[in-house]
């Protein structure tokens, strides 16, 4: 036997490091809670946690099916339509408070979004800080109850389109036909009447008559568009209130006399 056969080349290759196998896999990894809140604006997603509430966040511009620029901050409706089913989905969430900041923005979108909340089995309370614009306001009036800050103002307007027009005649009746979806939705769901909603989002005279009529929360709940003045802590009372009696309920097995 050679007894040189097992022995290096050289010396540089003695000192060579031995391989390494590569590392395991370590899984996906969990998104943490700045990303969470970067993604989704949001401190958490429903899941098995010690609140029963969820708080849902509504802010900036709602994006529909056209990706805005990046300075507008904006809310995407792909993010809370599977937010809104796993808090319905979740037996530990009983109920949702819903916060609005919004300056409207895509009618079909934001329509979305307030069918599914005013669908939701559990009890739902919105609370509008700041401003409730636009396609905001069937947002606003979609839950079981609506609280409305003071200071907060919701504007109220025919609905509008920018870009391409192919058909006049064709073109403005589609955005009649949209228009009274909002009408019949928010006349629905709050105690305005289909003609002092309208005489608000025709009115004319008005400094911002180009952009429909604000009104603020005092007259909000005047016309019956919102429940009552409040904040968040006005709206998570509400929201336990609620959230009690449909507790008791469920306990009773019918509904209260």
């Amino acid at each position: 036997m050679n007894p040189y056969l097992n022995q290096p080349n050289s010396r540089e290759e003695s000192e060579l490091p031995a391989i390494q196998p590569p590392p395991a896999d370590p899984g996906p990894k969990e998104a943490t809670v700045p990303e969470i809140i970067q993604q989704l604006g949001q401190t958490s997603v429903p899941t098995q946690g010690e609140s029963n509430v969820y708080c849902l966040t509504i802010i900036g511009q709602i994006e529909g099916h056209l990706v805005l620029p990046p300075q507008n901050k904006t809310t995407k409706y792909e993010h809370l339509i599977p937010q809104l089913v796993a808090a319905e989905q979740n037996p530990r969430i009983e109920g949702l408070l819903i916060i609005l900041n919004t300056v409207g923005g895509d009618v079909e979108a934001g329509l979305a979004i307030a069918e599914m909340i005013s669908s939701l089995t559990k009890p739902t309370v919105t609370v509008v800080i700041g401003g409730g614009h636009s396609i905001g306001v069937p947002i606003a009036v979609a839950a079981d109850y609506s609280l409305i800050a003071e200071s907060a103002t919701m504007t109220i307007h025919p609905i509008r389109m920018t870009g391409l027009v192919i058909g006049v005649p064709q073109t403005f009746e589609y955005i009649e036909k949209m228009q009274e979806r909002v009408v019949r939705f928010v006349t629905a769901h709050s105690r305005i009447t289909e003609k002092d909603f309208k005489e608000l989002m025709f009115k004319t005279g008005e400094l911002n008559r180009d952009i429909g009529t604000a009104v603020g929360g005092n007259d909000a709940v005047k016309y019956g568009l919102i429940d009552a003045i409040g904040g968040i802590g006005e709206g998570l009372t509400r929201l336990h209130a609620l959230m009690d009696t449909k507790r008791q309920t469920s306990n009773s097995g019918g509904m209260p006399q």
